[in-house]
Order: C-alpha cells, then structure tokens, then sequence
C-alpha cells in the first residue's frame, strides 16, 4: 500500500509539475509576444511627420561630440562590393548610451537618373540597457536629412557669419536637403547650382529660385559651397574658392574617388566626421594627402577651432552614430505623439 500511495503521489506530481511548467512556458511565450509586439515598423511618411531639422541639426551635434569623446561604440562601416563603381551594400552598427542598432544601406550609383533612388535603406533599433528590439525604421529619409543636418551643424560653427551666397554642386536630393538645411543657420540672399546634366540644373533652379550657372560661375564668390555629385574625379577646384569660404563635401565615398582637387585639399582647413573613416573610405583625403585638422564632433565640443578667415571643408561619410541618433528621435517622437 505504500509503494501504491507513493507511486500516487509521483504520478500527482509529475502531474502538477508538467502542469507547472505549461504554465511558465505560457507565461513566458506571452511575456515574449508582449516585448515583439512592440516592435514598431515605421515608414518613410510616419519618420516625415515628425523629423524636423529644428531638432535634426542640434541632435546632429550631440552624436559626433558624443563620437569624438569616445562615448560610443561604432566601427567603420563595412561595404560589401556587388559590381566596383555601381552597386554597394554597406553595414553601419553602432551604440551610445541612448540607443543601438545598425543600418543597412544599399548604395547604387548605377540608379542615377532612374525612378530608383541611389541610396536606400533600413535601420534596426535596439534599447541600449536591456537589448530590448525597438523598431525597424526606413533609411531613406533619416540618411538625407541627417547628412544635411550634420553639414547644417558644420556650417553654423565654421561659416561666416555674414554668408549671403550659397553653391550646390549637384542638383539632386542631396542638394535639396541641403538647402533647406542650411536655411536653418545662414540667411542666403542668392542661391546658385550646378550640375553636370544641365537639364536637371535647369529644373532644380524653377523649383527653388536658384541660378543655375557652370560650375566656376556658380562657385566664384560663393560663401558656402556644397558638393554633393557621384564624382569619381575632382569637380571642384580650389582657384575658384574666395578666401574664408566653407566647403561641404558630402560625395565621393570610396577611397579612389574624387570631387575635390589637391588645391583645395592642401589649401584648407580640414574637418571630418571621422579620422579613422575618412582615412579608410576618403580619396579626397587619402589621394590628396591633406592632413586632418578636427572631427565635426571636437569642433562641436570647442575642443578645436580653426583660425579666423581661413577656408574650412567639412568631409562628411556619415556614420551610424547620425543614424541611430536620428531614429532614437524618430521613435520617441511618435511614441509621445
């Protein structure tokens, strides 16, 4: 009778026990389905109705100042080669305090003139402290605005401060963002544009009021330049620069091209957003050999500061710090709204 009551008893526990773990298992698959169910998808036009460069730019500044302390974790991206000069895929993570995640991006110069934007991509978003999945955010957007909002934030440390005449070398999107940027910290009286695809010059110039000129023209007494093409060799000359004027160089991204001549290079003041970047993906400044003044984030930090009236270029690649940064404001703004 006892072996019998014993046996009774291992069967009712072994019951409850199996019973017991169902529950947890169930407890645990739903907590689960809790945490991924708040993992957001938010699309082009959700991340348009709440990134304003207002909070962009000042955003913008805190990321490199962040980046150039050594406060965040990021290594250089790192670029998959599909077809050399057209199709590129690169990988951009990193980590801060705030937020973590990474970017794919796929870069395809091949796309220019078509339907197809250039650049598109998709960033993945993490909580930082418990490695909780946030959202999955379209790049497209956060990768224009951000790169004209880093050059905003340039600008406004390094231009003078009576700029009147704005040039943009390319007339695409990212002569657009910049624009509108830049309008957030300099009041332009003229703007002029140039582009190698005159019609696109033409329509960029009926669009924003601008003059479209060649490309000497357009840049001879300009106060701000901004150079944003799919260069593979130097479309901006330093002859043509007034002394004290400021270049923004967002193009070339690939260690053998080109949009800026030696003159210019070894003539200025060179900032970047990253001297281990700009020394691995740069051929403005690996070809050139122009040496490397300050990262935007130590200007931004007043850790360095050019000398007055001396002509500054901001090197811009773009790092996954902006990126991130970008989305972390992206996400909170819709989950407050």
């Amino acid at each position: 009778m006892a072996r019998v009551a014993a046996s009774a008893r291992g069967c009712l526990c072994d019951r409850y026990s199996r019973g017991a773990a169902r529950g947890l298992v169930n407890r645990i698959s739903w907590q689960s389905d809790r945490v991924l169910s708040v993992i957001r998808n938010l699309s082009e036009a959700q991340i348009a109705r709440v990134l304003t460069y207002e909070e962009l730019i000042p955003a913008m500044e805190r990321a490199l100042a962040a980046f150039s302390a050594g406060e965040v974790i990021q290594p250089v991206r790192s670029v998959l080669t599909l077809e050399p000069g057209q199709r590129y895929l690169g990988v951009m993570p990193a980590a801060t305090h705030e937020a973590m995640g990474a970017k794919l991006v796929s870069f395809y110069p091949k796309n220019a003139g078509t339907e197809v934007p250039t650049h598109m991509a998709s960033i993945a978003l993490f909580e930082s402290a418990t490695g909780r999945p946030l959202a999955f955010l379209d790049g497209r957007l956060i990768t224009e605005m951000r790169t004209a909002a880093v050059s905003a934030a340039v600008t406004r440390h390094l231009a003078p401060g009576e700029a009147k005449v704005l040039a943009l070398i390319g007339s695409g999107v990212q002569a657009r963002a910049h624009l509108e940027a830049l309008r957030h910290v300099r009041r332009f009286e003229e703007v002029r544009v140039w582009s190698p695809t005159p019609a696109h010059a033409q329509r960029f110039a009926a669009d924003t009021g601008a003059r479209a000129l060649d490309p000497e023209d357009a840049v001879r007494g300009a106060d701000v330049i901004v150079v944003a093409t799919s260069a593979r060799e130097p479309v901006l000359k330093g002859a043509w620069l007034k002394p004290g004027a400021h270049v923004n160089a967002v193009g070339a991204p690939r260690p053998d091209w080109r949009e800026l001549d030696d003159d210019l290079m070894l003539g200025c003041t060179l900032i970047v957003d990253s001297r281990e970047g700009a020394l691995k993906e740069s051929g403005d400044v690996i070809l050139s050999g122009a040496p490397i003044f300050a990262e935007a984030g130590e200007v931004f930090a007043n850790l360095r500061r050019p000398a007055q009236g001396v002509t500054t270029v901001f090197k811009s690649l773009g790092l996954a710090v902006e990126d991130i940064a970008t989305a972390r404001l992206v996400y909170d703004a819709l989950s407050l709204g």
